[in-house]
């Protein structure tokens, strides 16, 4: 989980703060030298995590702070704060060309993965209303056009293509061409991977931009490399000139401290993140939001965005009709568990919520194993006794188990875990009906 060990460590601090009435300066000089081991722990480049804690202390000893009825919740707000401006402040979006065409140059190191950054993005594009196509234009990896094509028709978006030409410009140029003709408003240039040390390949990289002049200069890199992917974003700035980086596999590093250093280096900021394998798995970074998951305090706009993606209108309204009237059925139940797994799972759900970081990976492995086992028993139930589970006699149960291969004693557990859960909502729909008829008598 990213920021693992860092959030670790700094909830310990403010936890050493909160618990103080009073805060001196010493008190103040204490928690700023855990936070500074903390953030190069945690790979933080040495020049901001010095100007970063220098900027902390300095508020933190402010009058307004020391003589607070609550200092070590202003110390953790001062942080909060801190973190967010070291990330970029707020979210920075992609800037879209006037004219309604809009062409994204991707670029990077070898490996980092902006063949699949690149359909990633396209899957967000379409999920946002536009209709992207991709260019294929690195021509030197083996199999690299393959490789996009089948990307392509994964996310369902069209792939420009033309194995006889060899030189990179070309083919973005035509592929920009070819994709404003035929209505498309956003053309993603997949190129090869190069060190931004080689000359001559970078020199390629102009000829690109040139060619097709990008509104978008995206560089993809590795959020598991840590400052070796600050250097390589510093050093393809200075010599292509980049808008915005998109950081992968931050989920993989829980560490994170290229995402905390990246835009005080370079002055570039991240606009994406990349949180999985799957191609729904590119996020808008909002630096408020992952300085507030850093702190443990959750990220509950980000949960609310991701259910709505997975929930339409018409769903949730039926779901809450169903509730009123007690008609909330195992099926209902089996259709909540997929739009959980849609979500990312157990995991990907704890990570957005207060506290969730601390909810241990293997109490997260036992949830997902029992999500695993009730699906399975619910899956070899008829639809009849999905809708009604009240006609689960013994004999019933018998096969349900051994169609699960569960024993009998799980089919119990569930169905007792399920009336539990009916007899909670009717209890809060009761409760909202009085509290409804108080407020109509008032």
């Amino acid at each position: 989980m990213a920021f693992e060990g860092l959030s670790d460590k700094l909830q310990g601090v403010f936890k050493k703060l909160r618990g103080k009435g009073v805060l001196t300066e010493a008190d103040v000089n204490d928690a700023m030298r855990e936070v500074k081991l903390a953030l190069l722990e945690a790979d933080v480049n040495f020049k901001v995590v010095k100007q970063f804690v220098a900027d902390v202390k300095e508020k933190c000893l402010g009058a307004d702070v020391l003589q607070s009825l609550t200092p070590g919740q202003q110390v953790v707000k001062i942080v909060n704060d801190e973190l967010t401006g070291l990330m970029g402040g707020t979210n920075s979006k992609i800037t879209y060309s006037s004219s309604g065409f809009t062409v994204i140059l991707l670029a990077g190191l070898q490996g980092t993965g902006k063949t699949t950054t690149a359909g990633k993005l396209a899957k967000y594009f379409l999920d946002n209303g536009k209709k992207p196509m991709l260019a294929a234009c690195d021509v030197y990896r083996p199999a690299a056009i393959d490789q996009l094509e089948v990307v392509g028709e994964k996310v369902g978006v069209p792939v420009f293509t033309n194995r006889d030409e060899k030189r990179p410009e070309l083919i973005a140029k035509a592929a920009a061409e070819e994709a404003e003709y035929k209505g498309h408003d956003v053309l993603i240039v997949d190129t090869s991977g190069r060190l931004h040390i080689d000359t001559e390949l970078m020199e390629e990289l102009v000829r690109v931009k040139q060619a097709v002049k990008p509104h978008e200069i995206l560089l993809v890199v590795d959020a598991l490399t840590g400052q070796d992917a600050v250097t390589a974003a510093k050093g393809f700035d200075e010599a292509l000139g980049v808008d915005g980086i998109i950081m992968t596999k931050l989920d993989g590093d829980s560490r994170g401290g290229a995402a905390l250093s990246v835009k005080a280096v370079t002055g570039k900021p991240i606009k994406f993140i990349g949180t999985g394998e799957k191609f729904d798995a590119l996020e808008p970074f909002h630096p408020d939001r992952m300085a507030s998951r850093i702190l443990g305090m959750g990220d509950v706009l980000s949960f609310i965005e991701r259910a709505q993606q997975n929930y339409d209108e018409a769903q949730v309204a039926e779901l809450e009709k169903k509730i009123k009237k007690n008609k909330f059925t195992l099926e209902d139940f089996l259709d909540q568990m997929g739009q959980i797994k849609k979500m990312g799972g157990i995991a990907k759900i704890a990570g957005f919520l207060p506290g969730g970081a601390k909810i241990s990976e293997e109490d997260i492995a036992k949830s997902e194993k029992e999500f695993v086992r009730m699906e399975a028993i619910m899956r070899s139930m008829t639809k009849e006794e999905r809708d009604d589970p009240k006609i689960l006699n013994a004999s019933r149960r018998k096969r349900i188990a051994a169609g699960s291969g569960q024993p009998v004693s799980q089919i119990n557990t569930l169905i007792k875990r399920y009336d539990e859960a009916c007899k909670v909502m009717k209890h809060m729909t009761g409760a909202a009906k009085k509290g409804g008829r108080r407020r109509r008598g008032f």
